[in-house]
């Protein structure tokens, strides 16, 4: 008889945590819920991680963001640090003053004072358009490009993140890409 009670107690008690967790869990989605309906869309200190399934991971963090109420896979987010750790590549550092990150698809906008670090490479525009869905990254607007060697101007930077095919190309068809050699910044050998 004493061991039916024991067994009966301790089951009870199995089941009474269980809904008591269960219960605590659902009071904290309601809670967070009702947070969402009463609180602004600001947010501060972001961290997003993403990783897709061929293995690239996809770090952005942000001082402050705000949620698009249109979208709300879609936040506004200021002074943006991101890193890009591509499978079988080495990472990529870019910085911004401001930028648009859609949490379902990991596209994002970088503007304003983007620097993008890569290697020994260096590249400082106003407008960078990454999609790791479509392998793209597009630097655009006061795009200067500068390495060990050399300095590149252009308008725009076409990268495909995959294969590494880069387009470099002016707006105008009159406009030339422009390309100083450090060493010799005059044309000299």
């Amino acid at each position: 008889m004493k061991i039916k009670i024991v067994i009966f107690s301790i089951i009870t008690i199995i089941i009474v945590l269980y809904f008591l967790f269960k219960n605590k869990e659902e009071n904290q989605n309601i809670i967070l819920n009702e947070n969402e309906n009463y609180n602004s869309n600001l947010l501060e200190n972001i961290r997003y991680v993403a990783k897709d399934a061929k293995g690239n991971e996809y770090i952005i963090n942000a001082e402050k963001g705000e949620i698009d109420l249109e979208n709300s896979d879609v936040i506004f987010l200021e002074n943006v640090k991101s890193f890009i750790k591509l499978k079988n590549s080495d990472e990529i550092n870019i910085v911004s003053s401001f930028g648009k990150y859609n949490s379902s698809n990991y596209d994002t906008i970088f503007s304003k004072n983007v620097v993008i670090n890569y290697l020994e490479n260096q590249i400082n525009a106003e407008y960078l358009d990454f999609s790791l869905n479509e392998n793209r990254m597009t630097i655009s607007r006061n795009v200067i490009f500068s390495n060990l060697e050399n300095v590149l101007k252009a308008d725009v930077i076409e990268l495909d993140i995959k294969t590494k095919d880069t387009k470099i190309f002016m707006y105008e068809e009159n406009k030339k890409v422009n390309i100083r050699n450090k060493k010799y910044p005059n044309g000299n050998n």
